[in-house]
């Protein structure tokens, strides 16, 4: 990932992501936010047509799943200042991500 630049959106001329270091409350951060937030509706919206179509690949199935998580990745810090959390959203990811871990070390 890009560390320290948010994603502003796709330069229609070179398909590329544009990118840009935010300053928050500035221009660009609203910008990158509502970036974040359309590409997390797409996702969402994608992601749930495909669930209640034909069954998906292994493959498939990741591929979406990893472009959910990332779309989450970016919109959660959103909704964080939004509410104005307090540390509770990391506490919850740490344990999210304790307990991903010990999932992925089960046998089926």
């Amino acid at each position: 990932m890009n560390e320290g630049f948010r994603p502003l959106g796709y330069d229609a001329v070179t398909g590329k992501t544009a990118y840009a270091r935010t300053e928050p409350g500035g221009f660009l951060d609203a910008m990158a936010d509502v970036t974040a937030l359309e590409t997390a509706a797409v996702w969402h919206t994608l992601a749930g047509t495909m669930i209640g179509g034909a069954q998906l690949s292994a493959d498939e199935a990741n591929f979406v799943l990893a472009r959910v998580v990332e779309a989450l990745g970016e919109v959660l810090p959103i909704a964080v200042r939004a509410v104005g959390d307090g540390g509770t959203v990391a506490r919850y990811a740490k344990a999210g991500r304790d307990i991903g871990a010990g999932m992925r070390a089960m046998k089926p």
